[in-house]
């Protein structure tokens, strides 16, 4: 999921992919919420995620969100 996100971010958002690590913040990319939506909007649509509705704002670095993903990818 981790290698999934990178690549997202990469190609979305012209980060060079090996600038991005586990414990890489959003904030630290300087995404705003508009970019957050954007990117939690693609991975439920990619992926049949359902993001509950404060979930991206508790998720800080990319490997939170790759944990949390793996976890509802396992629930449902």
């Amino acid at each position: 999921m981790f290698e999934r996100i990178t690549t997202y971010l990469a190609e979305q958002f012209d980060f060079p992919k090996d600038s991005l690590h586990w414990d890489t913040t959003f904030k630290s990319l300087q995404l705003d919420s508009m970019d957050m939506v954007e990117m939690m909007m693609d991975m439920e649509e990619e992926l049949g995620v359902d993001f509950g509705q404060n979930d991206m704002a508790e998720l800080t670095t990319i490997g939170e969100l790759a944990d949390y993903i793996e976890k509802k990818l396992n629930e449902g």
